[in-house]
């Protein structure tokens, strides 16, 4: 069950609506909630923009305590056809996740994935997906998440210290997809 919060509940229940309307095919289970009905799941995916993922977090503190909370969040920012990697005060946004929420097993994971290509249950994404965190638990079930979709291969990236880099990368594969209007993904050799 997949469960979209929203500061408000009627907006997250026209996102799944729209969900499912584009995959009626599908049987999918989601619901909308607000974002304190989200924080319920056992597993928390953070796809906020940057500059709105603390301050959404903050209220959430105790209903996501002790719980493995994903950030896909990128700090960017678009000048002309390209994107600049933005440096937040906590040297990345999955550190200033976990800082927010002290007590939560935070991971960063997801940066590099296209966002239209995600939305295309059909597109055949085939992608390696680097995770990082400070909690062997969080890093174990993101990477049992990203790897049970299929065409994604999840990569243990090391420490939180890593999202600052992997995030910035970011910049650069959005700025290439622009430049070559595709939709391109990260594949790693050798590993």
């Amino acid at each position: 069950t997949v469960t979209i919060g929203s500061r408000e509940a009627e907006r997250a229940d026209a996102v799944v609506r729209e969900v499912v309307a584009a995959w009626p095919e599908q049987a999918l289970d989601i619901r909308g909630a607000e974002n304190a009905g989200a924080a319920a799941a056992a597993v928390v995916v953070v796809a906020t923009p940057w500059d709105s993922a603390v301050v959404t977090l903050r209220p959430l503190v105790a209903a996501l305590e002790g719980k493995v909370v994903i950030s896909m969040v990128n700090a960017l920012a678009k000048e002309g056809r390209e994107m600049l990697a933005l440096v937040p005060p906590r040297g990345s946004m999955a550190a200033a996740v976990q800082t927010a929420l002290p007590g939560s097993l935070v991971a960063a994971a997801l940066h590099h994935l296209p966002a239209g290509e995600m939305m295309d249950l059909g597109s055949g994404l085939v992608a390696d997906v680097l995770v990082c965190s400070d909690h062997p638990r969080a890093t174990e079930q993101t990477m049992a998440l990203v790897g049970a979709i299929d065409g994604l291969r999840p990569l243990d990236a090391g420490s939180l210290n890593q999202a600052s880099a992997i995030e910035a990368f970011t910049a650069v594969c959005i700025t290439l997809n622009i430049r070559h209007r595709v939709h391109s993904t990260l594949r790693l050799g050798g590993i």
